[in-house]
């Protein structure tokens, strides 16, 4: 079976970063980590029997999750207890909402959130397919923060705890909160260059991932500082989304995320005349989620896994899929397009955070269909099937062809029938 795999190992000197005590000292790496922290095999475990359940699990830079479902950076992180629901739940891992040095200057609103839904302007009872938030990062104190994240892998030493972090164009601020995050024992750090909203004038979020020159230099810190995996969230709020894709990677981090939530305007209230989330008559422009920007994510995860495929080759760097995922189908089309973990957040706001166990069961059902017995039996398989325009025209010409080919008349004397002798006839004349 076809799949992208990535497989160079970079350094054999480290076991996976999932088996490190929570009181591990994380300084102790960088003698021998930086610039090539994680080289570790993205890869499923073995293959499991013909007569056992697919396997879920997956191992990404070294991480090992049960599968490869990760709460998405947001509310679904926002505190130790809804993070320790997703662990107990069985949640692949948790990915906790963006923090910063100072959450002072995070002040939120309410309402933050509107919902798109299927019928007209104002109708009630339909079905909900869009989501926009205007939602900042975290408004928690950093030290709070920090205090849960330590608790968690004390707790929870076996499972995966990403640290989404976002910080303004500074080297030492960076540099700080790198290192003060990292001490609590977190896996890996998911950097938020692509919150669409919020603070763009302090250099924060999508105000670095749109621009490359800027994205290259941040990266640099990050990576020069970083003792665990960095995973860059791409927005999706750009021309190519493979640009700052590319950046990332070269500037040393081991994965991509894609994507975060897309610049919207939810709607206008026709009664009120106001635009929605509606927060004292006004609103700003928001991030976009949920279901109906699937097709969308799909499109950019597909185009960042060519490009992965193509210019780093078989080189251990991972791909996270966001956008839209509500049930394990929905999971196994990200993975068809090279993703190794699929995120969830909105979902986890509509279903809750049990919904794992459907989106499992959902995702082993399409393996079963396929007799897939792991994640890498699948993943990346479709890529295979995107081409240009040009070639789609190319191979329906010939196509065409060769079915006239088939159908001109009769091939050997010995074709011949009784009943259908006149049709047989005609099928050979040219006129």
């Amino acid at each position: 079976m076809a799949s992208m795999s990535f497989a160079l190992t970079r350094f054999s000197g480290l076991s996976s970063k999932s088996t490190l005590s929570p009181d591990f000292d994380h300084s102790s790496r960088r003698t021998f980590l930086p610039p090539n922290r994680v080289g570790l095999k993205i890869s499923s475990s073995s293959s499991a029997a013909a007569d056992s359940e697919p396997d879920l699990s997956v191992t990404v830079n070294g991480l090992k999750m049960p599968n490869p479902f990760v709460i998405g950076s947001g509310p679904p992180g926002t505190n130790y207890t809804v993070m320790k629901r997703a662990f107990d739940e069985g949640w692949g891992g948790v990915i906790a909402k963006t923090v910063s040095l100072d959450a002072s200057k995070v002040i939120n609103v309410t309402p933050r959130y509107a919902r798109l839904k299927t019928g007209s302007n104002g109708s009630a009872k339909t079905d909900v397919i869009g989501w926009q938030n205007i939602e900042l990062i975290s408004d928690r104190p950093l030290e709070t923060m920090l205090r849960e994240f330590k608790q968690l892998k004390r707790e929870y030493p076996d499972r995966i705890l990403i640290a989404s972090i976002m910080e303004e164009y500074s080297k030492t601020g960076w540099e700080e909160l790198i290192d003060r995050v990292e001490q609590t024992g977190v896996d890996a750090l998911e950097i938020n260059f692509s919150c669409p909203h919020g603070m763009p004038e302090r250099r924060m979020g999508a105000a670095v991932g749109q621009d490359c020159a800027l994205l290259e230099e941040v990266c640099g810190w990050i990576n020069a500082k970083a003792t665990v995996p960095v995973w860059a969230k791409m927005t999706p709020n750009i021309t190519d989304i493979t640009e700052p894709a590319r950046v990332s990677l070269k500037s040393g981090c081991e994965g991509i995320s894609a994507i975060n939530t897309i610049m919207s305007v939810m709607g206008i209230d026709l009664k009120t005349l106001h635009p929605e989330p509606c927060v004292e008559g006004y609103s700003t422009p928001g991030g976009y989620s949920y279901k109906a920007v699937r097709p969308i994510a799909l499109a950019k995860v597909m185009n960042i896994a060519q490009m992965m495929k193509s210019e780093f080759g078989e080189k251990d760097y991972s791909l996270s899929g966001i956008g839209g995922v509500e049930t394990g189908y929905d999971a196994a089309e990200f993975i068809l397009l090279g993703s190794n973990t699929v995120q969830v957040c909105t979902g986890v706001m509509v279903h809750g955070y049990g919904h794992v166990k459907t989106l499992c069961a959902e995702l082993q059902d399409f393996m079963r269909q396929h007799n897939f017995s792991t994640i890498e039996d699948f993943r990346g398989h479709s890529l295979q099937y995107f081409t240009t325009h040009t070639d789609l025209v190319r191979r329906q010409k010939e196509a065409i062809e060769q079915r006239k080919a088939e159908r001109k008349g009769l091939k050997s004397d010995k074709d011949w029938t009784g009943d259908g002798f006149v049709k047989e006839t005609e099928s050979m004349v040219s006129n």
